[in-house]
Order: structure tokens, then sequence, then C-alpha cells
């Protein structure tokens, strides 16, 4: 069974950066596509990014598109997330959950089609 671990957070100033790390065991990542979505107090998870299994298609939240990057590594079980000029709106908890699917332009809109997912890592960015 997938296990993913997510890696990363932790508090910036709104400009910063961080990259965030998913980490798989258990399966071979290579056959699932993987998301970050996110979950802000009070309010619902929402699909940040996603990719899918070669790592040729991703697609990206319109709030985070041009400062975000998703990327994955096949070889050492790995996804990332690069963020750039992060903002406070971005604060929240992160978490990648990977599924045997593939990747649309509306993949983001459910966090449903990804059966693993892993624990979050929180992400604050404040002054």
């Amino acid at each position: 069974q997938l296990q993913l671990v997510e890696s990363g957070g932790g508090l910036v100033r709104p400009g910063g950066s961080l990259r965030l790390s998913c980490a798989a065991s258990g399966a071979i990542l290579d056959y699932y596509a993987v998301a970050w979505f996110r979950q802000a107090p009070g309010k619902e998870r929402e699909g940040v990014s996603c990719i899918n299994s070669s790592g040729a298609i991703d697609y990206y939240a319109d709030s985070v598109k041009g400062r975000f990057t998703i990327s994955r590594d096949n070889a050492k079980g790995m996804v990332y997330l690069q963020m750039n000029n992060l903002k406070p709106e971005d604060t929240g908890i992160y978490y990648c959950g990977a599924g045997l699917v593939a990747v649309l332009p509306d993949t983001l809109s459910s966090d449903a089609p990804f059966g693993s997912w892993g624990q979050g890592t929180q992400v604050t960015v404040s002054s």
C-alpha cells in the first residue's frame, strides 16, 4: 500500500519561498498521479497543483499559477512543490495525495480521485 509523508513546511515571511517534499513508500510511485491540496483554518481543502505519473502534465490552481511549481523524481519516489513569492493566503496545511488516475484540467476540483494521503505539513506565511 502506498504511503506518503510530507515535509518542508514552516514559517516564512510574505514574499519568501519554501519547498515541500512528498516521500512515497510501499509501492512504485511511477504509476501514480500526485496532487497537492491545502486546507486553511475554517475552510475546505482545495487543490493546489497536480502532476501526472510521468511528470509531463501538470496543472495549477489560478491562485498559485506563476508562483508554485510541482515536480517529481520517480527514481527517488519523491514529489516536490516549490513555492515562491508566498502570500498570507497561502497559509494552511498542505497534503500530498496519490491516485491511479489521469490528470485533467478539472482534476483539482476534487480530492476524491486520490486515495492515498500523507499527514500534512503546516505552512504559515506571516510577517
